[in-house]
């Protein structure tokens, strides 16, 4: 995991699929997305544009607990799988479940809900496939939240993600619900105090709105920046956002 981003910061497209489609959700909520078109289509455009990892999140997952979206994934995978690391969350509820995915040709799976109810299970999947583990910090009101950003859990992100590690996490992937999808800025602070509790790597995600937040959370430490929202919008393309990691081109 942590070769994964050996050669700097990476600016990561997400692609969140619910009832098939790419969809972007402001804060997390249901009912508030707006539709991008087809998940394959938006892979595929993002490879062009030069990502080198794509982010996959079946948002149906998130809420049902259930891998609700599976055939959009499987056709990313056979569309994109060699020509870029996958990291896929969502619905993952089982080691069984993630080994399964990680077999099919998903890179990393991303852990939620299923890491906090059941932290052993970040231990027994890094057992089997070592460093493949993105456990996903979603933080409300200061708190992680769970089951679809829809339940607190009143745990600490930083402290939540130094068990993490101890337990094998190869990454943790934060998000700031509370900026989420809105364009309006990042909470710097709140990355940084997560990147401060571990070596590993801190994947940041929630409210990049500007080239500059693209640029602060680089500076913040992260290892990389999930961009949903501002990308679908135009807001900036992807690689003005990779130039503005590398000091090259901030707003």
């Amino acid at each position: 995991m942590n070769e994964a981003f050996a050669d700097g910061f990476e600016v990561i497209p997400a692609v969140d699929v619910q009832d098939g489609e790419v969809v972007q959700l402001v804060q997390g909520e249901r009912g508030t997305g707006k539709r991008y078109g087809d998940p394959v289509e938006a892979a595929e455009r993002w490879i062009d544009e030069g990502a080198e990892t794509l982010h996959l999140v079946d948002l149906d997952g998130a809420f049902e607990g259930e891998r609700v979206n599976a055939p959009a994934f499987e056709a990313i995978v056979d569309a994109v799988g060699d020509d870029v690391a996958l990291q896929l969350g969502g619905g993952i509820r089982t080691a069984e479940d993630a080994r399964a995915l990680l077999d099919l040709g998903i890179d990393r799976v991303i852990l939620g809900t299923a890491a906090v109810e059941d932290p052993p299970i970040v231990e027994a999947i890094s057992e089997t496939h070592p460093g493949t583990v993105v456990v996903s910090l979603d933080a409300k009101d200061g708190e992680v939240v769970v089951s679809g950003w829809t339940e607190s859990t009143g745990l600490d992100p930083a402290a939540a993600a130094e068990r993490y590690e101890e337990l094998g996490a190869g990454a943790i992937l934060f998000t700031n619900v509370d900026v989420e999808g809105q364009l309006e800025g990042i909470d710097r602070g709140a990355v940084e105090a997560v990147v401060d509790a571990v070596d590993v790597p801190v994947i940041a995600s929630g409210g990049v709105a500007s080239l500059d937040d693209v640029a602060a959370l680089e500076e913040a430490g992260a290892a990389a920046v999930v961009v949903g929202t501002a990308l679908y919008e135009g807001s900036f393309t992807l690689r003005e956002a990779q130039r503005a990691a590398t000091g090259d081109g901030a707003e």
